[in-house]
């Protein structure tokens, strides 16, 4: 979920800067310290995008910059758990799928996208089923729920979120289409 939080940081002005510290200034300095950064509380820092408050500067012994404590906005994408989402598959491979939502990428494991069994092609970067013709490949539209989480604050890549397509209302966007369309079909031959 996409929200817009207020938020304190320290921030170090370099001394080249420090002739005109802006909240202009300090936004594009708080913008290079934390966006892309995950943080338990708020999730991963989309955007810094208005500063309120600079506070007053600190020089540390042997630092050559100034450090300010800021108070801004930002725009954060935090996961929640059994959150529905929805994102396109990045990659496919013999395990499952990542699935891109937002700023980070979901695993879909290949035993929670269908009941079908589901065999990797990896020549075509896909997974396909030998009792339909459903077939999972990178670019495909999915609707899934969020069932597992664990951010890493010190590597952001290292985080993972378990996805699942198995439930009613979930999986590849083109099957539900069709699902939904077989299901008129039968309402109106009633």
């Amino acid at each position: 979920m996409y929200k817009r939080v207020r938020l304190r940081d320290t921030v170090e002005v370099p001394p080249e800067k420090l002739a005109d510290v802006t909240h202009e200034e300090v936004r594009k300095l708080l913008q290079d310290k934390l966006e892309g950064r995950m943080d338990e509380d708020v999730g991963s820092v989309v955007s810094v995008v208005e500063v309120h408050d600079i506070g007053e500067g600190a020089v540390l012994p042997n630092r050559p910059g100034v450090y300010y404590e800021a108070e801004f906005d930002a725009v954060t994408f935090d996961p929640q758990m059994q959150e529905v989402v929805d994102g396109n598959v990045v990659e496919v491979v013999e395990f499952g799928a990542f699935v891109g939502i937002g700023p980070v990428d979901g695993l879909l494991h290949v035993s929670q996208i269908s009941d079908e069994y589901l065999s990797y092609d990896a020549e075509n970067q896909q997974l396909a089923s030998g009792e339909s013709s459903k077939v999972l490949s990178v670019d495909d539209a999915v609707r899934a729920r969020i069932v597992t989480k664990s951010i890493d604050e010190r590597n952001p890549r290292d985080s993972k979120i378990g996805l699942t397509a198995k439930q009613p209302g979930l999986g590849k966007h083109r099957w539900l289409k069709a699902e939904r369309e077989r299901q008129q079909a039968q309402a109106g031959d009633s």
